[in-house]
């Protein structure tokens, strides 16, 4: 449902070219990075939140600002959550996760955006914070999604920031 991304069924094009549409290149990011990159990202989507017109979708298949940070803070959640398992786990199968689904289940466009706001910029925090406290070796461990994606924690690092960038982007552009 949300913006079109090229090769969006191909998750590794992320990883090896800028994005024509956010221009993010993930190649660039060193994983000393990841953390403050992490909590700036989420420290701009209050401000977003507080605009005008934030439940609007500016077309029937394009989500709106709300919507969009309700999907930012609920991947910086689940990513904490993979990144946990990365960590505790050897190679670990993540389970699946159907966003269009959740945004139905969890109802992102009637949700408080003040709420959002606060539950965005915790959960980016928290994530953030654990990024911050890898060691050398952690970055090198595996983990994997059903579709049959294959990412070390490094890799996954640099493809997790590419959503809220992009998504950023999407709504203040």
């Amino acid at each position: 449902m949300y913006g079109i991304i090229p090769d969006a069924k191909d998750w590794t094009w992320v990883l090896e070219r800028p994005c024509p549409e956010c221009g993010l290149d993930t190649r660039s990011i060193a994983r000393e990075e990841v953390a403050e990159r992490l909590r700036v990202n989420a420290a701009q989507w209050p401000q977003v939140l507080r605009r005008p017109g934030v439940t609007q979708r500016p077309d029937p298949a394009t989500w709106s600002p709300l919507e969009y940070a309700c999907h930012v803070r609920d991947v910086f959640r689940l990513y904490d959550q993979r990144l946990l398992l990365m960590l505790t786990e050897h190679n670990p199968l993540y389970p699946n996760w159907d966003q269009d689904e959740t945004a139905i289940q969890q109802r992102y466009s009637e949700q408080d955006p003040a709420a959002v706001a606060t539950e965005l910029v915790v959960a980016g925090e928290q994530l953030a914070t654990r990024f911050a406290g890898m060691h050398d070796e952690q970055w090198k461990r595996p983990g994997r999604r059903s579709d049959g994606a294959s990412f070390t924690i490094d890799t996954f690092s640099r493809y997790l920031l590419h959503d809220p960038v992009h998504h950023l982007h999407d709504v203040t552009r």
